[in-house]
């Protein structure tokens, strides 16, 4: 329906926004409770590992693999202030690697193989999964815990497997996907800005 037709959406059609707006202020209602302490562990172990010599490591499947990519550009980049790169990576970015290791190994081994490649102890791996038990993704958070490196996980409100191997785990309040990914980015943000706070402050 175009904007400028002079007429209103009828009721029912707006059901579907109304809809996802209500569960989504609710969400988003109890994610303060939710998700403050976490918050503090994971910027901790963020800015820990970026001023010592680590990086971060992130993964995910469909909309996570997105969130991981988000995560390392800002980290990369800049989220709101000027500075100096922080060393950060997604792991689902190189297609060939993906696909050779889907190939030779197994897809539920494309993130663990690189894991145990490039990283190390002190580093920060990040496994995001909706429903805590992508089998990929818990592969990785084992490997890293293998290795040495703190293991985040992002996740749901049940938080599956991925909450009882990660070191520190984020479940954000819901069961809807849509609405655990709506929060999964909120949060991040929020790290980002925190974490280049304080690389920014420490200067």
């Amino acid at each position: 329906m175009s904007s400028n037709s002079g007429t209103h959406a009828a009721p029912d059609e707006l059901a579907p926004l109304a809809g996802a707006l209500a569960d989504a202020m609710e969400v988003q209602r109890e994610l303060m409770v939710a998700c403050t302490p976490v918050f503090y562990q994971i910027t901790s172990a963020f800015v820990k590992a970026l001023t010592s010599g680590g990086r971060i490591l992130l993964c995910g499947n469909g909309g996570s693999a997105c969130d991981a990519q988000h995560v390392a550009c800002e980290l990369v980049g800049r989220f709101l202030r000027d500075r100096q790169p922080l060393p950060a990576m997604a792991l689902n970015c190189d297609g060939a690697v993906m696909t050779s290791l889907s190939n030779d190994f197994g897809y539920e081994h494309i993130f663990e193989r690189q894991v145990l490649g490039l990283a190390k102890q002190g580093d920060v791996v990040v496994g995001i999964s909706t429903s805590g038990n992508s089998p990929n993704v818990l592969r990785a958070v084992e490997a890293g815990n293998a290795i040495g490196a703190v293991t985040v996980g992002f996740t749901g409100a049940g938080g599956g497997q991925l909450k009882s191997i990660a070191q520190i785990c984020f479940c954000a309040p819901s069961n809807h996907t849509p609405r655990i990914q709506e929060a999964h980015l909120l949060v991040w943000h929020a790290v980002c800005d925190a974490v280049e706070a304080e690389i920014c402050a420490r200067g």
